[in-house]
């Protein structure tokens, strides 16, 4: 009887401290809808969602009720959404170094990552900047122009399979087209060396697996010792798929180890991570470590950019006069029968805006990646607390009507300036009005590379093509939610030599 009378009772004192706390937080966490002791708004954001995807709505729902800071309980830990312009920039930019952060890592993205080893997920921090420096060091232009020789070797492959598929007169679907061209040239620049087909194939088929489904992995983060008995199956399904990365990219990583650069090799981004030492421990990298930072180039630089290439291209299709205003910008700039420099693209301001509005309207994520506070701090006059969890409403704040006129359409103008220009602060350092690579310290590291990427391949591929709807189906813009907000139905199209 005493057990039981115990037990009841710590209960009641445990509830009464998580009433109290909440209580006294009330006053100073930005607010959010009611919530239960231990459990917080699961049940609720159960109830009011059907699946991840209208986390969006119900957030504008919230917006519209507690204004443009919210909270949401994940458990008893908070989570704070951002949905507004100025308070964004307030806490990226103008605070920066305060929610730089993030929040330790689940047992699965434990293993994909090396223990957070990765530009991604490390805290903010020595590791991180040590990361991130190296990586942002093969951004430099004159870096970024040696990759050249990678990028029309991975231009050429996507158009042999398009010009071979369009023979049969039928409509191609392109976007694994484009993925295996993306992931061609990220192979490339990633060992320094073309790979034949079959081993760049090979190198997909264990990329993608992990990633694709890393939400069937989510039951082993809750109480992890115990989810590795219960699905012991699962467990090893996602140590065996790790296992098969290691197996690909380590013999490829050891073999640029021993091999002698000659005058004319570029320096890949694996000869970068070999010269690192780690700033804690005084050491280099180990294999795995650069098998997750090798994952993380391929996986998120392949996903996005695909994504956004098959944006672009659906809107063209689906916009003739703007793909017809594209043509005409580049037939003013590269004369027939030349072949088109990367030079040329800075002397297209219309197709820099046609990039740009593709990524304003279509943002690869419809959220950033989870912030976490350094520091207790305050934001627009609500405490922020220390290792609170941070999300910020990317798709919604570039869709807001109070900043974007008519904002649904797909206006590529909208970005150019009087004088015909395209002027766009992308980084967001001035005000954020939209960020489709993040913003502020966490940024994509990655922006310049993938801006050049996206104008070089929708440059060649609307000069040397005629691109057009598939007969009586036109093209659907509906979106779905997965590792990036990709075509429900991928984009099926028509095309045509040009010349």
């Amino acid at each position: 009887m005493e057990f039981w009378f115990l037990l009841l009772a710590s209960l009641c004192l445990c509830s009464f401290h998580f009433f109290l706390k909440n209580l006294l937080q009330t006053k100073k966490l930005p607010p959010g809808p009611p919530t239960i002791p231990f459990v917080g708004n699961i049940l609720w954001l159960v109830k009011a969602t059907k699946n991840f995807s209208d986390i969006e709505s119900v957030l504008r729902r919230l917006r519209s009720k507690y204004g443009p800071i919210i909270t949401l309980y994940i458990g008893s830990h908070p989570s704070v959404f951002i949905t507004n312009h100025a308070a964004a920039h307030q806490a990226l930019v103008q605070k920066g170094t305060v929610f730089a952060s993030r929040p330790p890592a689940l047992e699965t993205n434990q293993i994909i990552t090396s223990n957070q080893h990765t530009i991604a997920s490390a805290a903010y921090g020595s590791l991180w900047r040590l990361l991130r420096q190296n990586f942002v060091s093969i951004q430099h232009p004159s870096r970024l122009k040696s990759y050249s020789r990678c990028r029309k070797w991975a231009l050429n492959i996507l158009k042999d399979k398009l010009i071979g598929e369009a023979k049969s007169g039928k409509a191609i679907q392109v976007v694994d087209h484009f993925r295996h061209a993306i992931f061609c040239l990220l192979v490339y620049m990633c060992f320094g060396e073309k790979l034949e087909e079959k081993a760049v194939r090979e190198m997909e088929a264990v990329q993608r697996p992990i990633f694709v489904n890393l939400n069937r992995f989510d039951a082993l983060n809750f109480m992890p010792r115990l989810g590795k008995i219960l699905f012991r199956k699962l467990w090893k399904e996602l140590l065996q798929l790790r296992q098969n990365q290691e197996n690909v990219i380590i013999p490829l990583i050891k073999a640029r180890r021993e091999k002698t650069k000659d005058e004319d090799s570029i320096v890949s981004y694996v000869d970068t991570l070999l010269n690192l030492q780690l700033p804690d421990d005084a050491r280099k990298l180990s294999d795995k470590e650069m098998v997750s930072l090798c994952s993380e180039f391929f996986y998120v630089g392949n996903d996005t950019t695909t994504t956004t290439l098959q944006w672009i291209m659906a809107n063209l299709v689906k916009h003739q006069d703007v793909q017809e205003k594209l043509v005409q910008e580049i037939e003013a700039v590269v004369k027939a029968g030349d072949e088109m420099k990367e030079e040329d693209l800075k002397r297209m301001p219309y197709l820099k805006a046609v990039v740009l509005e593709t990524l304003r309207r279509h943002p690869p994520g419809h959220f950033t990646a989870i912030h976490a506070v350094t520091e207790d701090t305050v934001l627009d006059g609500y405490h922020i607390p220390r290792n609170a969890l941070v999300n910020f409403t990317v798709a919604d704040m570039a869709r807001d009507a109070k900043v974007w006129e008519d904002p649904m359409a797909f206006k590529p103008e909208r970005f150019l300036s009087n004088d015909g220009e395209a002027v766009f602060d992308i980084k967001g350092v001035r005000e954020i009005k939209m960020m489709p690579f993040g913003a502020g310290r966490r940024a994509c590291p990655a922006m310049a590379m993938a801006m050049l990427i996206l104008k070089y391949f929708v440059a060649n591929l609307i000069r040397d093509f005629k691109w057009t709807a598939k007969d009586g189906v036109g093209v659907d813009l509906t979106e779905k939610h997965e590792f990036a907000v990709v075509m429900k139905n991928p984009l099926r199209a028509h095309i045509s030599p040009r010349i």
